[in-house]
This record gives structure tokens, sequence and C-alpha cells, in this order.
């Protein structure tokens, strides 16, 4: 189990996008135009192996768009996991009473997005790619596109929540992973690349995606932090 791209929703996507490639390193792989069918535009960005992307509304009505109204402003908005059984992964989740909210597929990958009100936190993803080692959510040339100088891949991803403990037992049984303790005593899940943090609150914005942490390939880099699309990014 992978944490495979993470999402921030922005009011204005080209200054976001600009700031996260200049302070991380990287450059925009992709932008896909499916992303239209939900009203919005978009940018990926290739960390390692692994995905940033911004959503933007372009339409009154959306579901980002409404996201943001709710947060006040920019913030993280789905974590994205790479899953080695769709149908496994299918079947935890109706037996949790989540609901599904968008199913899909394109040649290589297929997905499926739970809605937040069931899950808590933010929209969450499965999707199962084949073969492992691609993504065709960023195109069929990001590869080209991969920058490493500065950082190499997610180190973790921390979520803000009133109940930590109940978020991280709801993240643990869709992904089929029991969290556990991490060394401040908060819950955990443990993937294959990266942990994902469950915590209270440090601000008044609710539940969400509140922090992302990098590993720096530039040593030099370690401990540099920038707060971007209303997401905390650390270098470790």
């Amino acid at each position: 189990m992978r944490l495979r791209q993470l999402v921030l929703a922005a009011a204005d996507l080209d200054p976001v996008v600009e700031e996260l490639c200049g302070f991380l390193g990287v450059e925009v792989c992709y932008r896909d135009p499916g992303v239209a069918n939900f009203g919005l535009h978009n940018a990926l960005m290739a960390v390692g192996d692994q995905f940033l992307e911004v959503v933007s509304p372009v339409r009154d009505g959306t579901t980002a768009g409404r996201f943001l109204e709710r947060k006040g402003g920019d913030a993280g908005y789905m974590v994205i996991f790479q899953v080695p059984d769709f149908e496994a992964a299918r079947r935890r989740v109706d037996a949790a009473g989540i609901k599904v909210v968008w199913e899909g597929s394109v040649p290589g990958i297929r997905g499926m997005h739970l809605h937040p009100a069931d899950i808590g936190g933010a929209i969450v993803s499965l999707d199962e790619a084949d073969p492992a080692d691609g993504w065709p959510w960023a195109g069929a040339s990001w590869r080209e596109k991969v920058r490493t100088e500065v950082v190499s891949g997610f180190a973790a991803a921390h979520l803000q929540a009133r109940s930590p403990a109940a978020m991280a037992a709801r993240w643990g049984g869709v992904l089929g992973i029991d969290p556990v303790a991490d060394a401040a005593g908060a819950p955990a899940i443990g993937l294959d690349d990266a942990v994902v943090r469950f915590h209270l609150p440090e601000d008044d914005r609710g539940d969400g995606l509140v922090r992302i942490d990098l590993t720096a390939s530039d040593r030099s880099r370690a401990g540099e932090a920038a707060l971007i699309g209303g997401v905390l990014f650390r270098l470790f």
C-alpha cells in the first residue's frame, strides 16, 4: 500500500503551483483535461514517483468550490492511496458503510473516491494501477518531468481531527491497516513508502490535511518549511 498522490484545492491555481515548484524544485508534469467534468482545472507535479496536485474551480457550484468556502481559503483536499487489490478495497469500503462518490478508470488505472463526510478529513481515493509502477492519472510522460534535486518523495501526511483515534480507525479500516501509536502517542498508519499521522487540531479550520513532510535530497534544505496552498510543507 502506497501514498501515491496528495491534492490541494486553491481558489487561484497558478500562484500556488508556481510557489510549490519553486520551493520543492519540481515541475508540472500534466494538466488533466478530464477534471473539467468536475468544473475544475489542475496541475500535477511529480515528486519522485509520487504526485502533488492542485485543483481549482473554473465554474460556480463545484464540490471543490464549496470546500474552499467552508475552509475560508486554500487547503488540503484529497489523499490518494495505491492499493494492491481494488476489489478487496471495495469490499472493505462496503463493509464499513462508506459511500463511494465517484468511480472511474482509464487504461492502466482505476479508482474510487470516498465521501469525506463518511471517512473524515479529506476525500480519500483508493486506486489500483497496472502495471504497479505506472500512474496514468499523471499523463503518459510524467517520468520525463521528474526532478529530485531538492526532494525525492513524501515522508508523511498529517491530518488534524477532533477525534484523531476515530478518524485513524476509519481510514485504517478501508486500507486494511491497523493504526499504531507514533513516538508522540498519536495514531498513525504506516504504508510502504510513507506514514499518515492524525493529531488534534492546531487551528480552527476543522478536520483536514494540514501538513506534508518530504524527504530532502538536498540535505542543506532539511528543516525548511513553507505554508503553501493552506498546507505546511516541511523538508526532512
